[in-house]
């Protein structure tokens, strides 16, 4: 067996165990043994090189074997992102503020300790975002647990992102959303629930608001038209918007709500 030999730990596949060897080799647990020690694979054994190497730890992640027999060249790129995208998630799972950490500086930190090639911040920002929202509160049982008010109904520049909350409807909506959706809104997209825009001199569609509906009643779905209109007059001098079109599916309770808020609105089904 080879001497000196490094171990990282990082994951893979939903917090899977995944083990690194002298910055060079990734192998992903496989099974563990009767005597409780753990087989580890490389991670190109299920690829085109086949590759017959792995490593068998004791509970401490002591060596007890190591199969050294790579096919394929090292990949240092591969093995830093792993490296990188676990430790960032290990500060996020440790800080009890999780989202007042400050990412790119902790990226900076550890990308200089690796001693490796690493990857582009820009390239794992939505793997950190994924880490985060992980640390979203996660005990809610009931429509009627949902706070009325949290640090996360917040923006970036401390608006308001919710803008109603009552026994079955949660609307989110920051004033730049608004404002989308009062300049932009002959054509309306409905996606459950979600509400988008087309901004014909962007050519481009963009979210303009965030539901979370406890039930698919008409009533419902009325409501939720009637707090967005109302919340984009109110952004633009009480100027009444009148959408010409509404993109959504077959269910009637869309389609008939949304003609109740807006009569001239043309629907316009999805299939």
């Amino acid at each position: 067996m080879e001497e000196n030999l490094i171990i990282n730990i990082s994951e893979f596949n939903k917090g899977k165990e995944q083990i690194i060897i002298n910055k060079k080799y990734k192998f992903n647990f496989s099974y563990k043994r009767k005597d409780n020690s753990k087989m580890y694979k490389c991670t190109e054994y299920k690829k085109i090189n086949k590759c017959k190497s792995f490593i068998i730890l004791n509970d401490k992640k002591e060596i007890l074997k190591y199969n050294s027999s790579h096919n394929h060249p090292k990949n240092e790129y591969d093995v830093s992102l792993s490296i990188i995208k676990h430790k960032i998630k290990d500060g996020i799972e440790k800080s009890s503020i999780p989202f007042g950490i400050k990412i790119k500086p902790l990226y900076n930190k550890i990308s200089k300790e690796m001693e490796l090639i690493c990857p582009e911040y820009n390239s794992i920002k939505s793997q950190i975002s994924r880490n985060l929202n992980k640390k979203l509160p996660s005990n809610l049982t009931t429509f009627a647990e949902i706070p009325s008010e949290s640090e996360y109904y917040k923006t970036k520049r401390s608006e308001n992102f919710m803008i109603f909350k009552n026994f079955n409807s949660i609307i989110f909506q920051s004033p730049f959303q608004a404002k989308l959706f009062r300049e932009y809104n002959d054509d309306i997209f409905v996606d459950v629930f979600i509400t988008r825009t087309y901004a014909k001199e962007l050519d481009s569609f963009y979210t303009t608001s965030f539901e979370i509906l406890k039930n698919k009643e008409q009533e419902t779905y009325k409501m939720l038209f009637e707090k967005l209109k109302k919340n984009a007059n109110t952004c633009n001098n009480n100027i009444i918007i009148e959408p010409k079109n509404l993109h959504c599916d077959f269910e009637s309770g869309i389609s008939k709500a949304a003609k109740t808020i807006f009569p001239n609105i043309n629907i316009k089904y999805c299939i």
